[in-house]
C-alpha cells in the first residue's frame, strides 16, 4: 500500500496514518508531503508546519496547541500539546440549529416479542433478579442447574439470565445518590426481554428490599433466609423457575415495526479511526433508525464534554439543550470532589490507538450520535421512553454505560478500535471496528468492519446501511452477534455515586 493518510475536516493541519503497518522517515505521499519520522498506524502526521502555541486542528476543531515548533511530516503525540479547557458551560448556543425534518423511513420491520407492559423485547430470557450481591453465587448454581436440567424442555426460550450485581447492602441506601442505581438495576429487572417479569432472590435482611427494588410491582420473592439450607433454596428457585418457563415457552415472535426499537450505543478500546470509521457509520445508522420512528441512545458523558458545543445547537428546544448542559455540569461537579476532570478518561489504549487526549476522543465519541435533532435528554438512572435520538447520561466506562444503558434498550452497538470482548447477557451486543485490520485479527468477535471506510473500499453510507440490516436481523433471532455466539458476558455494573458504609 502507498504510503495514505485521512483528513477529516478540510481545516485540518494533522491527518491519520491508513498503512497498517504505519509509514517510515522519508515517505511520500501523493499530496508531495514527506513524513519526517516513522509514524505509527493510526496516528497523527503534521500537514504543514506549526510554530510553537500553533493550535492543532482535527475535525475543524482545535485538540490542543503544540509546546514547541513542528516541522511538516512530524507525528503529532500528546507530549507535544497542551490540553484546551473545556467548552464554558454558559456560554453555548441553545438550539440554534433548525435541522430540516427527515425524510421518514417506512417499511422495515423486525419479528420480536410484545409483552403486558406494552414493551418489545428481541429474545426470549427467563430472567431471575437480585436483590442484593450475598445471594449472587447461589442464584448463578440455580441458573447453571436450570440449564442443565430444565431449560432444554423448553425450547422456545433462548436462555436463563441471573441479574446479579454488587448493589443492594452496606450503602447509604437513602442517600440521594442511591436513586441512581436503584432506579438502573429496577428497570433493568423489569427488562423487555424477560418479558417485563422477574423471578426475584432475596437475601432477607438487606437494605434494597424487593419493594424498594421494584415499587408498584407484586413479583414473585425467594427469600435465602425463610428456607431451610441451601439445597432447599436451589430447589425452590428451580420450582418457581419451572413455572416462569412453562409460560414463555408460549410465546412466538411477530412482525413489528422498526420504531419499537430502542438501541444504546457506545465506544471501549477507541483509536484515531473510531472518529473516521465505525463511530460516523453507526451515527449513519442512528439517522436511519431515528427517521424509522425507533430511539437511539449515546451516553458516555466525559466522552461528549468537550464536544458539547458541538450538541446543544442541535437540541429540540432550549430546554432539552439546558438539560443537555445540565448533566454535563453534574457530572464535572462529580469529578470535582473526587478530584479529577475529564482528562482522566483517556486511556494507556487510547493514547496506543493514536488519540492524544480525550479532546480529541471526545469529538471522534460524538459521531456516533449522527446528524439529527436530539429530542431528549435522560438523567442517570431514567428509563427511555422517548422517541428519537437520546442523551442518556451515563459514565464513560464500558461497564458501568452499559449495565445504565440497559435499563431501557433492546439491542446495543459497540465501536472499538483497539478491540474488545465486551457483552451483555440481557441483549445483543454488536462489535463495530474501526480498522480492518482488527476485524482480521478478531473475525469471531467483530460483527461488523468499518475499517473499510478509511481504504475507500466502502462509504459511510454503506456502512451504516449494513449495520442497518445486521441488527434488524439480530433483533429478530435470525443472526446472533459473537457476543451473543460466545456467551461473552460482562458483569452488571451500577453507578453508585452515593456514600458505602
Amino acid at each position: 500500500m502507498n504510503p495514505l493518510y485521512v483528513k477529516v475536516h478540510s481545516n485540518d493541519n494533522v491527518a491519520i496514518i491508513v498503512n497498517p503497518e504505519g509509514v517510515p522517515a522519508g515517505a511520500k505521499f501523493a499530496c508531495g508531503l514527506t513524513a519526517a519520522e516513522a509514524v505509527p498506524p493510526s496516528h497523527k502526521i503534521t500537514l504543514t508546519a506549526l510554530a510553537l502555541g500553533a493550535p492543532v486542528i482535527r475535525y475543524g476543531e482545535v485538540i490542543g496547541h503544540v509546546l514547541d515548533d513542528v516541522e511538516a511530516g512530524r507525528w503529532v503525540r500528546e507530549d507535544m500539546l497542551t490540553l484546551p479547557s473545556a467548552p464554558p458551560l454558559n456560554l453555548l448556543p441553545l438550539a440554534t440549529r433548525r435541522l430540516p425534518q427527515p425524510e421518514p423511513l417506512t417499511g422495515y420491520t423486525f419479528e420480536g416479542y410484545r409483552n403486558a407492559d406494552g414493551s418489545v423485547g428481541t429474545r426470549n430470557l427467563l430472567g431471575i433478579t437480585t436483590t442484593v450481591q450475598c445471594v449472587a453465587p447461589t442464584v448463578d448454581y440455580a441458573v447453571r442447574k436450570i440449564e442443565a436440567e430444565i431449560l432444554p424442555k423448553y425450547p422456545n426460550v433462548d436462555g436463563v439470565v441471573a441479574i446479579t450485581h454488587t448493589y443492594g447492602c452496606g450503602v447509604a441506601i437513602d442517600a440521594p445518590g442511591a436513586r441512581i442505581p436503584i432506579a438502573t438495576l429496577g428497570h433493568i429487572s423489569r427488562h423487555a426481554n424477560i418479558a417485563g417479569d422477574p423471578l426475584v432472590v432475596s437475601l432477607g435482611c438487606e437494605k434494597m428490599q424487593p419493594n424498594r427494588l421494584l415499587p408498584f410491582f407484586e413479583p414473585n420473592v425467594i427469600r435465602l433466609q425463610d428456607n431451610r439450607g441451601f439445597a432447599a433454596t436451589v430447589a425452590s428457585i428451580c420450582e418457581q423457575a419451572e413455572k416462569r418457563l412453562i409460560e414463555l415457552n408460549k410465546r412466538r415472535r411477530e412482525t413489528i415495526p422498526a420504531s419499537e426499537l430502542n438501541v444504546g450505543v457506545q465506544c471501549g478500546g477507541s483509536d484515531a479511526f473510531s472518529g473516521v470509521t465505525c463511530n460516523p457509520a453507526v451515527g449513519y445508522f442512528a439517522d436511519l433508525l431515528v427517521r424509522a420512528g425507533g430511539t437511539v441512545m449515546f451516553s458516555e458523558v466525559t466522552e461528549v464534554r468537550d464536544a458539547i458545543h458541538l450538541l446543544t445547537p442541535r437540541c429540540a428546544d432550549e430546554e432539552t439543550a439546558r438539560k443537555l448542559i445540565a448533566e454535563m455540569q453534574w457530572y464535572d461537579e462529580y469529578l470535582g470532589r473526587g478530584s479529577a476532570d475529564r482528562a482522566a478518561n483517556t486511556t494507556p489504549g487510547n493514547k496506543r490507538g493514536g488519540l492524544a487526549n480525550i479532546v480529541e476522543k471526545a469529538l471522534g465519541s460524538v459521531a456516533k450520535a449522527g446528524h439529527g435533532t436530539i429530542h431528549h435528554v435522560a438523567t442517570h438512572g431514567e428509563k427511555v421512553t422517548a422517541k428519537g435520538l437520546v442523551f442518556a447520561a451515563t459514565p464513560a466506562s464500558d461497564f458501568i454505560c452499559g449495565t445504565q444503558q440497559l435499563a431501557s434498550m433492546n439491542l446495543h452497538i459497540f465501536t472499538t478500535g483497539e478491540g474488545s470482548p465486551y457483552g451483555l447477557a440481557m441483549v445483543p451486543v454488536a462489535k463495530v471496528s474501526s480498522r480492518t485490520a482488527l476485524a482480521e485479527k478478531w473475525p469471531d468477535l467483530i460483527d461488523v468492519n468499518a475499517g473499510t471506510i478509511a481504504t475507500g473500499e466502502k462509504t459511510i453510507e454503506d456502512v451504516g446501511w449494513e449495520l442497518f440490516h445486521y441488527m434488524l436481523d439480530v433483533a429478530s433471532g435470525r443472526k446472533k452477534t459473537w457476543a451473543e455466539t460466545w456467551r461473552l458476558h460482562n458483569s452488571l455494573a451500577p453507578f453508585n455515586p452515593g456514600p458505602v458504609t
